[in-house]
């Protein structure tokens, strides 16, 4: 099996990773990413350590991705002084899960993004879970 191209990659770095989810939300439909209304994505390497404390993490490789705000439906009465709504995607995590199983970086980061988004609409890890397995 000849190498292609890899021999010379590096690792993909913050800004592909944000490419590929720009690419990935880009490609939702319409009628959703209208719904999910004023939302912003960041990409950084790891969780800080408030939220590794927060989540109660043993080790920062055990989350892919995060949604800071208020679900959706939560947004009618707007508080002083709020952040807007953001989707964290954490670069070395991800990697890490990726190395680890058979999946294309691009579903991966994708999969992260829609999950993450589901807790901008007030979903649940469970409801999520449920849902995935309606369609599966």
């Amino acid at each position: 099996m000849m190498p292609g191209n890899w021999e010379r990659q590096m690792a993909p770095g913050l800004d592909v990773i944000e490419a590929i989810a720009i690419k990935a939300y880009g490609e939702l439909p319409a009628e959703f990413r209208a719904l999910s209304g004023d939302i912003r994505f960041f990409v950084a390497e790891f969780p800080d350590d408030d939220v590794v404390r927060e989540v109660d993490l043993e080790s920062p490789f055990d989350i892919l991705g995060l949604f800071e705000g208020r679900a959706i439906g939560d947004l009618a009465s707007p508080v002083t002084g709020e952040m807007p709504n953001r989707i964290l995607l954490y670069r070395r995590p991800i990697l890490d899960y990726w190395a680890e199983h058979e999946e294309t970086l691009g579903s991966l980061v994708s999969h992260v993004l829609i999950h993450e988004i589901g807790h901008h609409f007030g979903l649940s890890d469970d409801d999520m879970e449920a849902l995935e397995e309606s369609v599966a």
